[in-house]
């Protein structure tokens, strides 16, 4: 590769312009891989919190329910559940960090998700539909943030590649060329002053 490189200096300038902005662009992207890490410990934090949450919520939700169905007739709960009253729909929007497009995920609701009368219902079931709906909400925010993780994590590992490419390749590479020309040039200059040198001593000889 060295040997198909042009040894003049207007060659080794414009590596040296190269190699400026291989190295500006290696400190934006290790600064970028280094915000993009510091975004993800926060969210990792954010998401075993959030897990444990929801896990609670859950198993609160699956103990009340349990605790409904065996204080109401069978035919009472599915009556209870079978017309719901509450509706919701998502709506996604997209934020920017790190120039990473992530999505944020918000819920609109109406209605109310005790959806019966009470005269045949008990406060258990009253209370696993409430922890129902708060695991739902928590869920929500889960899913939005897991996707967030899994974005940053993706372009972290994209942002690594880069730096090192730069740093382990891109960058030696081409220091190692200037050094070549500079040898290179080096060398032609000791030529042309011995040429010189001896063109003179011929000139005196006369």
């Amino acid at each position: 590769m060295l040997q198909n490189v042009n040894a003049t200096r207007m060659e080794m300038l414009q590596l040296r312009r190269r190699v400026a902005l291989a190295m500006r662009g290696h400190r934006l992207l290790s600064e970028k891989r280094d915000e993009i890490s510091r975004q993800l410990v926060l969210i990792s934090k954010s998401l075993k919190m959030l897990r444990q949450q929801v896990e609670k919520e859950l198993l609160e939700t699956s103990r009340r329910f349990v605790i409904a169905r065996s204080t109401m007739e069978p035919e009472s709960v599915n009556a209870a559940l079978e017309i719901p009253t509450k509706k919701f729909s998502l709506t996604i929007r997209f934020a920017s960090i790190m120039n990473v497009k992530v999505p944020e995920l918000t819920k609109q609701s109406e209605g109310d998700i005790l959806c019966y009368g009470f005269s045949t219902t008990s406060g258990e079931l009253d209370a696993a539909l409430r922890a129902l709906e708060r695991a739902f909400d928590m869920l929500i925010e889960l899913a939005g943030k897991e996707k967030q993780a899994q974005l940053l994590a993706s372009e972290l590992q994209s942002t690594r590649r880069r730096v090192n490419v730069l740093e382990h390749v891109v960058i030696p590479e081409l220091q190692e060329t200037i050094r070549y020309i500079y040898n290179k040039l080096g060398e032609a200059e000791r030529d042309n002053i011995s040429r010189l040198m001896i063109i003179a001593d011929m000139i005196r000889g006369e």
